[in-house]
């Protein structure tokens, strides 16, 4: 827990062998931009003691292999139980799952090869097998789970997400609701109008919902900087307020269409 202005941030170390006073800021990494006070401190240190003494019942050994993974060649391999091995590579890496361990994985989030990759998807193995995870991890895959897989959370816990509860939720809920409504894709600060962003719009945001507009369903609006605000997923034009616009351009390249 380091000093950051008036705050404090979290930082992390590994294997330090020098007295505490020795200890310096070069020593440490992975440092979380959110501020931490001193409960949160303990909190999270208390939590890793955890997860690091609950990792010592578990039966996880590393393994010689040379498996082929979708992420390439295995170069280093690590057995959670028969059937489940999480395999690193030069690139990525994620779980492996022997044909009877997969078929317990809940469908929405089963994986028809097996392969589940470390970034988000490996959350169906720990849904599927919790007893060979810690809490902490448990923890972490939930919060991953509602994010990205808010059907298969739902499904998991018998409840429906609300609003602001899962990122992947609103974005489908955002795309929906604006499916007929000109989302920007792209902006800039307008050196034409001074005060003013010069907008490209697609309708319905096509590149983020997904939904094709027609070529010529590209348009330019300039919004007022005291009202441009993209929120979490983009800004959606006001046609009441904002001017649909064909003049120059402040974006390189620009033709207009």
């Amino acid at each position: 827990m380091i000093p950051v202005g008036t705050g404090h941030h979290l930082v992390k170390a590994w294997g330090l062998a020098r007295p505490i006073g020795d200890w310096t800021i070069a020593d440490f990494h992975d440092g979380r931009a959110d501020p931490i006070d001193e409960t949160g401190f303990r909190r999270t240190v208390e939590e890793r003691a955890t997860h690091v003494g609950q990792l010592t019942n578990l039966a996880r050994r590393t393994i010689a292999t040379l498996a082929s993974t979708p992420w390439g060649l295995s170069q280093h391999a690590v057995l959670y139980a028969d059937g489940i091995v999480v395999h690193s590579t030069a690139s990525h890496g994620g779980f492996a799952l022997s044909l009877d361990r997969n078929r317990l994985v809940p469908s929405l989030l089963r994986a028809e090869d097996g392969f589940y990759e470390e970034d988000c998807a490996w959350v169906a193995v720990a849904i599927a097998y919790p007893d060979l995870f810690t809490d902490f991890e448990r923890r972490h895959a939930d919060d991953i789970l509602r994010h990205v897989y808010p059907q298969a959370w739902e499904d998991a816990h018998g409840k429906v997400l609300q609003p602001g509860q899962s990122r992947a939720k609103d974005r489908s809920d955002f795309d929906r609701d604006n499916v007929d409504r000109w989302v920007v894709i792209s902006a800039i600060q307008s050196h034409h109008h001074p005060g003013f962003v010069e907008c490209i719009a697609m309708l319905g945001g096509r590149r983020s919902s997904g939904v094709r507009a027609p070529a010529d369903e590209e348009r330019r609006y300039l919004v007022d900087e005291a009202f441009y605000d993209i929120g979490a997923f983009g800004y959606v034009v006001d046609e009441s307020r904002d001017r649909r616009y064909g003049g120059p351009s402040s974006f390189i390249g620009w033709t207009g269409r």
